[in-house]
């Protein structure tokens, strides 16, 4: 039974060095901005909000496809400059990667930040031909898997070249965290936590998806990412659901980076 809810979603008390995190990963995103020069794409605008921004990261030859990535912070922290680096792995095996930002709580409410990612793979679809493929991280893995519901707010035409979605450290049912104190800010009530949760809603029909976790991931993690994986297979979506041996919550999207991780090679797969 759990006692304390706000320790079961705590990330960083638990994971050594913890703090250290975000500077490397702030470090390691600008240069691999630098490193890929005029192949990375800044700032293109898909909404008239300060965040509603993405950056487009380009392989040097024809792009396969359009990959995805939505970054994680709780809903609440974090942008897309935070991340560039996770885009090496798919753009080395030629796909065109596109990492948004989105409008934080308290401004935005989750409903907001659904359509924002809505929006924001619209617009990146439109610069890139060929199938589209999804990941995402802690809330990201929330935001991507939304993607994936019946009701999300996409074109038909959209919908119809999505291939794969990976989310990773997902938070799927998001009931649970109605009793956290972080609620003060996310402003969470229980329709719209019914609504925006994926395990509540059903997939689209052709759904594939991956659940991939951390095996030293918090326990509600581990039970988060299992459960989408068990729910959507039972209905009828193609899904599996992956724990990661040595991995905690901080360095499981590491493999990103490696063109030749089966986490890279998840994001980028494009079915038949």
């Amino acid at each position: 039974m759990i006692v304390d809810w706000d320790d079961a979603y705590a990330n960083g008390p638990h994971i050594d060095g913890a703090e250290s995190y975000p500077a490397l990963w702030t470090s390691r995103a600008a240069s691999y901005r630098t490193e890929l020069g005029d192949r990375a794409e800044l700032d293109i605008a898909y909404g008239d909000g300060a965040r509603q921004r993405f950056d487009l990261f380009r392989p040097a030859g024809v792009p396969a496809g359009l990959a995805l990535f939505v970054h994680g912070g709780y809903w609440k922290a974090f942008d897309k400059n935070t991340w560039s680096h996770l885009a090496r792995g798919a753009v080395e095996n030629g796909w065109a990667v596109a990492l948004p930002s989105y409008t934080l709580a308290p401004e935005a409410r989750l409903t907001d930040m659904t359509e924002e990612i809505a929006r924001a793979l619209a617009a990146a679809a439109e610069r890139v031909d060929g199938p589209v493929n999804l990941a995402g991280h802690s809330a990201g893995g929330h935001l991507v898997t939304r993607m994936l519901c019946r009701n999300a707010p996409l074109g038909k035409n959209l919908r119809a070249r999505m291939r794969q979605v990976v989310s990773i450290s997902g938070l799927h049912d998001l009931r649970p965290l109605l009793k956290l104190e972080m609620n003060q800010v996310l402003r969470l009530d229980d329709a719209e936590a019914v609504m925006e949760s994926p395990a509540l809603q059903y997939p689209v029909e052709g759904a594939r998806l991956t659940c991939w976790v951390g095996a030293d991931e918090r326990p509600e993690f581990l039970r988060q990412n299992d459960l989408l994986a068990n729910i959507w297979t039972g209905l009828g979506a193609e899904t599996k659901a992956v724990r990661v041996p040595d991995k905690h919550h901080f360095n499981v999207i590491a493999d990103l980076e490696d063109r030749d991780s089966a986490l890279t090679q998840s994001f980028i797969d494009a079915g038949v």
